[in-house]
């Protein structure tokens, strides 16, 4: 089970990722209370060992916006809008997670290998439909987003049966600041389902 600690901001939270076991954490360049820039992220994760992903979180970047953080931060990977992609130079090491919501009316006729599914507003902590997301996760790695907490992550991970978990809102003590104890609770829940 895939695990990502998304919108972080300080280097409490990343430390209480990382510590937890997490697979990824995420860094947000969008509108956002947890917007950071792109040497904020690069600082905080001065100490991230290399086989933590790090991601850079966006929504309809420009193609300036995109090169900055892209050039500054280095992520491994960009989540952005599956359209989105068209238009923006990922450079030889930075992978594509193009996101999916529920609100989505024309899905794609040949699936990605990966790909984040959540509900219909980014950042909003809106639970994804789950049934939707457990009938795509049969055709590609999905890693559901929307709405997942400490307390639901295991009913999602087995309503979805999804390659991957990812949560923001859901591990935080307000917008924008992380709770370490959540943070450390949800990637243990996560790692419960996937031991049992």
């Amino acid at each position: 089970m895939f695990v990502k600690i998304c919108g972080l901001t300080s280097a409490d939270a990343v430390a209480a990722a990382v510590g937890a076991g997490a697979d990824a954490i995420g860094f947000v360049f969008a509108e956002s209370p947890r917007r950071v820039d792109p040497d904020r992220a690069l600082g905080l994760c001065a100490n991230v060992p290399a086989s933590i992903v790090r991601v850079a979180v966006m929504h309809h970047p420009s193609a300036g916006d995109w090169d900055v953080v892209r050039d500054r931060f280095r992520p491994d990977w960009l989540q952005t809008d599956a359209d989105d992609f068209a238009d923006l130079d990922l450079g030889a090491s930075c992978v594509a997670l193009p996101v999916y919501r529920d609100s989505d009316t024309d899905m794609p006729a040949q699936w990605p290998e990966r790909l984040l599914f959540e509900g219909p507003r980014s950042g909003s902590g809106t639970q994804a439909d789950w049934s939707h997301a457990a009938a795509i996760a049969q055709r590609t790695n999905v890693v559901l987003a929307g709405g997942l907490s400490p307390t639901n992550v295991a009913a999602a991970i087995t309503a979805v049966t999804p390659w991957g978990v990812d949560v923001s809102s859901g591990v935080e003590a307000r917008p924008g600041v992380k709770d370490v104890d959540k943070i450390v609770e949800f990637v243990a829940r996560a790692r419960a389902v996937e031991r049992s």
